[in-house]
């Protein structure tokens, strides 16, 4: 059986909350989920397996269908996120044009979501629910048996006309069962990303699951209790990655830090074996102290990218983030000190806030002077509960995101929370927010004296031009 997996070409991916012109082209980083599924059938199959990374690679449609049309796959699997929806079925075309008799398979949080509406959608033949290593492998082995698929928890599939969902697999306990990313099926050489020095770059989890529960945040795939892979699988992989040439892990846990030993282990294997591969990882401010921070440098942890999201008190009680401002200024100035860049995440336009709260997290923002600050506009995503109170207080009406789900249009236009602040309005301080800290004369100066090739200059400079044109 031959399995193609699939990162769709972007074309009309529907419009988000950021200026549209932020988003291209600063990054490209490997499909993730697409790796951990060839990773595992790989291993526990004798299928024939590939990836397509048409995004990294500059694929267009019509490239895709030379490509599959050579290929000739039994089988097409891909992840549907729903800013990505739109490309996602554009592939499902292409596919089913070349042969109607090759199987779709769908997973991702969209699909974890809206599970109903994306199994009626054109073309598409299977949905895996949840971590897809569970499903995939009886999937695979019974397409044609659909009274033993519907024994299979995981799935969603139709029979006769009607939908079968045999609910969510049980979640993974042991990952370090799971084998690692196939990442040698990928154009791994060709990954970057604007804020690292460092090329090829590549991503990692080494946990699944956020044990918080922030308003905005919904994790449908991977749930929210925290699991974690031992401290010496983590450190294997990183080896097997920097053995294949990688310089930098982008590591993509919710938050890293929740086990405070299991990461001063990771920091010391990586200094037993003596490796040089640089990483950044994701946490909370409150999960970081002194010793953490020095363990990480001393293990070549490049970057901490925080989510603050706002720069009021009033604001981050309202988000549920359990963290203070007194908390977010001490993590960064220590993390500063210790000698690790930061990167600070922010949202405007949340319930509650106001125009002067704005500027108050600008101002806050510019005071913790992280090395990058992302900013967007607060959006309730489906199955979070800021989309019920967005519901609730009738800031949204009727349903929109399912509206989307059932007919996918690539005019949709994702609601935002305008009781406060109208869209207008909190665009033009989205820009206000982007040019009053990336355009001071001290930061620009700044790094600029850190920059380590001219690679790293014009990707920067790309960066600097698109911020000048919001």
């Amino acid at each position: 059986m031959k399995i193609v997996l699939i990162n769709p070409p972007t074309a009309q991916t529907i419009q988000s909350v950021m200026p549209k012109i932020l988003e291209e082209g600063l990054d490209f980083l490997p499909p993730l989920g697409l790796m951990y599924v060839a990773g595992f059938l790989q291993k526990e199959t004798d299928y024939e397996v590939s990836i397509i990374d048409a995004q990294v690679e500059g694929f267009s449609h019509e490239d895709l269908k030379e490509i599959l049309r050579a290929k000739k796959p039994d089988v097409v699997g891909m992840t549907a996120m729903t800013f990505t929806l739109i490309d996602v079925l554009e592939t499902v075309k292409i596919v089913k044009e070349l042969n109607p008799t090759t199987k779709i398979i769908l997973s991702g949080p969209h699909v974890a979501i809206y599970p109903e509406e994306t199994i009626n959608l054109p073309g598409v033949d299977f949905l895996v629910l949840g971590e897809g290593e569970k499903a995939i492998k009886p999937l695979l082995e019974n397409l044609n048996d659909k009274s033993r698929l519907a024994q299979i928890k995981g799935l969603v599939f139709k029979d006769g006309g009607k939908t079968i969902n045999t609910g969510r697999a049980d979640l993974i306990e042991n990952l370090d069962e799971i084998p690692f990313p196939a990442r040698h099926l990928t154009p791994y050489q060709k990954y970057f990303s604007v804020v690292s020095s460092n090329k090829p770059v590549t991503t990692m989890f080494t946990s699944r699951g956020c044990p918080y529960k922030c308003l905005f945040c919904d994790r449908p795939q991977l749930g929210k209790n925290f699991r974690a892979r031992s401290a010496k699988n983590v450190v294997d992989e990183m080896e097997a990655c920097e053995k294949m040439g990688i310089k930098e892990i982008f590591i993509y846990d919710d938050t890293f830090a929740v086990d405070r030993q299991r990461v001063l282990d990771i920091c010391q294997g990586i200094k037993e074996r003596n490796l040089k591969i640089a990483w950044d990882i994701r946490t909370r401010v409150n999960t970081v102290d002194e010793e953490i921070l020095k363990n990480l440098k001393g293990a070549n942890c490049q970057r901490i990218h925080y989510g603050v999201e706002a720069g009021t008190q009033k604001i981050l009680n309202v988000l549920r983030k359990g963290i203070t401002l007194e908390q977010a200024k001490n993590a960064f100035d220590l993390t500063r000190k210790i000698g690790i860049q930061t990167a600070a995440y922010f949202m405007i336009g949340s319930p509650q806030e106001t125009k002067k709260d704005i500027l108050a997290t600008i101002k806050f923002m510019k005071k913790i002077n992280p090395d990058y600050a992302h900013v967007t506009i607060t959006t309730p995503f489906p199955a979070t509960d800021l989309y019920e109170l967005a519901a609730k207080e009738g800031v949204i009406k009727d349903d929109p995101w399912r509206e989307f789900a059932q007919k996918p249009y690539g005019e949709f236009i994702p609601p935002i929370w305008e009781k406060e602040i109208s869209r207008d309005e909190l665009f033009k301080l989205l820009k206000k927010a982007y040019r009053s800290f990336y355009f001071r004369p001290n930061f620009v100066l700044n790094k600029i004296s850190q920059l380590k090739s001219t690679g790293e200059f014009f990707n920067k400079a790309k960066a600097a031009f698109k911020l000048l044109k919001i």
